[in-house]
């Protein structure tokens, strides 16, 4: 409650407004009693000249916190009553009665707020009443929208509020009015403006205007269209990136070392419980510092999966080289073991994995476009661990020896290379990656037991698409993957376009079964 009347309190030093027409105490009796026309005549009415003791009362009649009797309307905080036009405490009566809000009555006080809102120094909270109020914006709240364009200083603010006052004029009984505000509508980018302009178009009779209404729709249509393409894009971008992550792990432990590890998601999943785990310790121990908890989870998401990893390498996988169908088995009893091995140590149910701050929130690009700074984060790490692996292998002494082992182990032995070595490394990096993108994933989805299982067939798949032991071809099957997948779920949904993806790869495979890019030399011959 006291965090309600700090709210409050910071809410009405929002707005500024003449005292000349201060709230009168038959104003917010008419508010708060009779029937909801009449409430809502009344609002709008008080709307003309509201000041701070209105936006007062109508942010207490959307809390619930207010009274009535017959004669006059009382706020009622923590118990204590005070007049709404004076803000004086006083002494509610016993038979003042409850005001009570239908769905119809609360629409219109959210829009009622946001007009009011729109005065805030804070630009976030005026973009957002603005945004609400392009969609429920009439001619009564007029003076208030024109108040509020006058003293404006943010462009971009400014133009919405123009599109704000055009979605206002549509429903004036002038002609000329209406005719203006639909060709200013036109120029819109906002999905709520189409809903407007819909929603005018059914009651529009003149011709001339609903020509103008039409082509106006028509301009926003392609606007949203455009926006409604770019979103698409992005989201494959997204999704290619994660599966990029996902598979780049593999394109080692399976492109390079020729190894069908079926515990590949678990130890994605360990990753991201590895992230978890971090998290709690920054909340217990440094709840100060809880922003930096991901860049700390990093390193210790890749080496809680790498070690796992090295364990399994040295344990299991090093008496199966040259035998798929056994390690295939072997990993997937693997799999199991750990996923029930998380179960009990954190439970079945999902953990949750918070966003910092730095996370949270998005970039406005267009009106139906909004790209999510986690999003926009996870592409950026995909990038940066892509160019480290390909460093790694083509650049280090580690990755030379990984690539000697690869395509000629017994030479590489002679040469002096320890390949049972090289083998626990080159699988423990392979792992360490897959707990990376287990740390990536915690920042966009849930957390659990199962959470490898929805990625491991999709990240073969990009593997052998791209051409196996190709890192260059990864990263093209798995952007593609991505784009094409959310465009396909756009036409065909979700179910349909993994069917659509999964067929056409078995077809690409079938013609060309070295993926996009084959492997050159000696090994591609053997």
């Amino acid at each position: 409650m006291l965090r309600r009347l700090i709210r409050l309190t910071a809410f009405t030093l929002f707005f500024i407004a003449s005292h000349a027409h201060a709230l009168t105490a038959d104003a917010a009796k008419a508010m708060a009693s009779g029937d909801s026309e009449a409430r809502i005549a009344a609002m709008n009415q008080a709307m003309q000249t509201a000041d701070d003791k209105t936006a007062e009362f109508l942010q207490a009649l959307s809390d619930d916190a207010v009274k009535v009797t017959a004669n006059q309307a009382f706020i009622v905080r923590e118990g204590q009553g005070f007049d709404p036009v004076t803000g004086n405490a006083v002494i509610v009566p016993d038979d003042a009665d409850d005001v009570m809000n239908n769905n119809r009555m609360r629409s219109e006080l959210d829009s009622a707020l946001a007009a009011i809102r729109i005065f805030s120094k804070d630009e976030t909270i005026r973009r957002d009443a603005i945004r609400q109020l392009q969609s429920d914006a009439d001619e009564t709240k007029l003076p208030l929208i024109e108040k509020a364009y006058a003293a404006e200083k943010n462009a971009q603010l400014k133009e919405e509020l123009g599109l704000v006052r055009a979605a206002a004029l549509l429903n004036s009984p002038d002609k000329i009015k209406r005719l203006a505000a639909a060709t200013l509508l036109g120029t819109s980018t906002q999905a709520s403006t189409k809903t407007v302009l819909l929603t005018r178009l059914k009651k529009e009779t003149e011709p001339d205007v609903k020509a103008a209404l039409q082509k106006a729709l028509h301009k926003v249509e392609s606007a949203l269209a455009w926006g409604d393409r770019l979103g698409a894009i992005f989201s494959g971008l997204s999704l290619g990136s994660i599966l990029l992550l996902v598979a780049l792990g593999l394109a080692i432990t399976y492109g390079l070392m020729g190894v069908i590890n079926m515990a590949h998601g678990e130890l994605m999943m360990i990753g991201a419980y590895a992230t978890y785990v971090v998290q709690g310790l920054f909340q217990q121990y440094l709840p100060n510092a809880f922003d930096w908890y991901l860049l700390a989870s990093v390193p210790v998401a890749f080496l809680a999966a790498a070690l796992m990893g090295a364990l399994m390498e040295r344990t299991v996988i090093r008496f199966l080289y040259g035998r798929p169908l056994e390690t295939l088995l072997a990993t997937w009893g693997i799999s199991l073991m750990l996923m029930q091995g998380v179960r009990s140590l954190f439970g079945a149910q999902n953990v949750g994995v918070e966003n910092p701050s730095w996370m949270s929130g998005g970039v406005q690009v267009l009106g139906n476009l909004s790209l999510p700074y986690n999003r926009l984060v996870i592409i950026g790490f995909a990038l940066f661990v892509l160019l480290a692996v390909g460093w790694l292998i083509s650049k280090t002494r580690l990755g030379l020896f990984v690539r000697g082992v690869t395509q000629n182990r017994a030479m590489a032995s002679c040469m002096g290379v320890n390949t049972a070595r090289i083998d626990t490394y080159a699988f423990a990096l392979g792992s360490g990656i897959a707990g990376l993108a287990g740390c990536a994933l915690s920042q966009v989805g849930n957390v659990g037991p199962d959470l490898g299982q929805g990625y491991i067939v999709d990240s073969f798949m990009v593997v052998v698409l791209g051409g196996v032991g190709q890192l260059a071809g990864t990263v093209y099957a798995a952007l593609g993957l991505g784009i094409l997948n959310k465009f396909l779920e756009g036409w065909v949904g979700a179910v349909l376009a993994k069917i659509a993806v999964l067929v056409f790869i078995i077809i690409f495979i079938q013609k060309r079964p070295q993926g996009i890019f084959a492997m050159k030399g000696r090994s591609a011959e053997s």
